[in-house]
């Protein structure tokens, strides 16, 4: 899993059935103190969203077979899902 932060929602009319009802958010990758990827790394990406996360908010991602069964229906076109959202960060 990793930490990212919702910067946008995406629409699309047209779309996977197993997508129907999902909804979709841009999310861009970051670090533990909040700064951005490194340069390599992609910077933005598109995820489901399972937990009702909002712009501007901090989450936690999972990607591939992970993502898929989040969902209850079988064989869906999801490969990153919003898993989480984060109120804190301890480290020790």
């Amino acid at each position: 899993m990793q930490l990212a932060k919702v910067i946008g929602s995406v629409v699309s009319t047209q779309k996977s059935a197993s997508l129907l009802g999902k909804k979709l958010m841009v999310i861009t990758w970051v670090n533990l103190d909040g700064s951005g990827p490194a340069q390599n790394e992609k910077l933005e990406e598109i995820a489901v969203d399972s937990v009702g996360a909002g712009v501007g908010e901090l989450v936690l991602v999972t990607r591939g077979s992970s993502a898929r069964k989040i969902f209850p229906e079988p064989n869906q076109a999801i490969d990153l899902a919003i898993v989480g959202i984060i109120d804190t960060i301890d480290r020790f």
